[in-house]
């Protein structure tokens, strides 16, 4: 590993991640319920892309915007959790340069990404409920690979600079890392240089991706709530609501510890130890990916048919 005090050349330097500062000798003992979450995660949402691809009567819109999510969640999870757990079990401490840059890379990428789905998944409900007979002449396949599309490119758009960013900093020889993956700041933090560019993108990434989506989220369930209302019957409006339940439960889920975590990551100091925000930061990356399928499983309908339906039929194989 490099330990001069004057990097030159990117690919010599190797940060040393601690995994949770102060919480070292727990480390076995929290990476019990992350692997298992991360199990979870990843078979939950595998089994829910199964069963939306392969069952016709879910060939609809809202199912394939949560395929994406599915999709989203199993990345989001899976770019951070096996090197977590390698720093946890084996202390593999030790990551590249360039192998860091491209964790946060794929991380931020991920994370923008899945924020313009649910913002999809929210237009898909209003549609379903403010126009429920144009509903599938306005999102149609068509439309719906290129919403998938957009957000792909958009997210791309707005993360890779990042990447620029800390590529055209000075390392000079601080390469330890207060945490479990790598991330923007985490990086440019370690340089030399001025970064108040970074500081700047950040918010301003921040600002025009994932509030923006909070805010356009906000006006379409104002929307739905204002056509719910007009409703006369009180079960058709229960069932109107109902139906963008799980939805409202996923956001919650996803947008409120990623805002805790920004905004006690430029404005907490040192009101907040640490060791606390970091396990937050941990368990985010596997909470929501874990808890999705299971809120829609619990929640929609359809999705319980079809899983019974394939767990019966397992079991009669077996």
């Amino acid at each position: 590993m490099a330990t001069s005090s004057n990097y030159t050349n990117l690919r010599d330097i190797w940060y040393t991640m601690i995994g949770i500062p102060g919480l070292e000798d727990a480390h076995k003992w929290i990476s019990i319920p992350i692997c298992s979450m991360y199990i979870v995660a990843v078979v939950g949402n595998t089994l829910l892309l199964f069963l939306i691809f392969t069952e016709r009567s879910l060939h609809e819109p809202m199912y394939f915007f949560l395929s994406m999510l599915a999709l989203a969640d199993i990345f989001l999870s899976t770019v951070t959790t096996p090197k977590m757990l390698a720093i946890f079990w084996f202390q593999e401490v030790g990551i590249s340069f360039s192998s860091c840059v491209s964790q946060m890379f794929f991380l931020h990428f991920i994370f923008v990404a899945e924020s313009a789905i649910l913002l999809a998944m929210a237009f898909d409900r209003y549609v379903a409920i403010c126009y429920p007979l144009r509903y599938t002449t306005i999102l149609t396949p068509s439309v719906i690979g290129k919403i998938g599309i957009a957000s792909i490119i958009r997210s791309f758009l707005i993360c890779f600079p990042l990447v620029f960013l800390v590529y055209r900093l000075t390392y000079c020889g601080r390469n330890i890392i207060h945490h479990s993956y790598c991330e923007h700041m985490g990086i440019a933090r370690l340089a030399c240089d001025n970064i108040q560019v970074n500081i700047y993108y950040g918010v301003i990434v921040a600002l025009f991706s994932t509030c923006l989506d909070v805010v356009l989220i906000i006006i379409s369930y104002a929307l739905i709530l204002c056509t719910v209302l007009r409703i006369p019957s009180q079960d058709a409006r229960l069932k109107a609501l109902g139906t963008c339940g799980s939805h409202v439960c996923v956001i919650l889920l996803f947008y409120t510890p990623a805002f805790f975590s920004f905004f006690a990551h430029r404005f907490g100091g040192h009101s907040i130890p640490l060791h606390t925000h970091i396990l937050l930061a941990n368990l985010y990356v596997v909470v929501p990916p874990t808890l999705n399928p299971i809120i829609y499983g619990v929640k929609t309908k359809q999705i319980q048919e079809k899983f019974i339906q394939v767990f019966s039929l397992s079991k009669k194989f077996c």
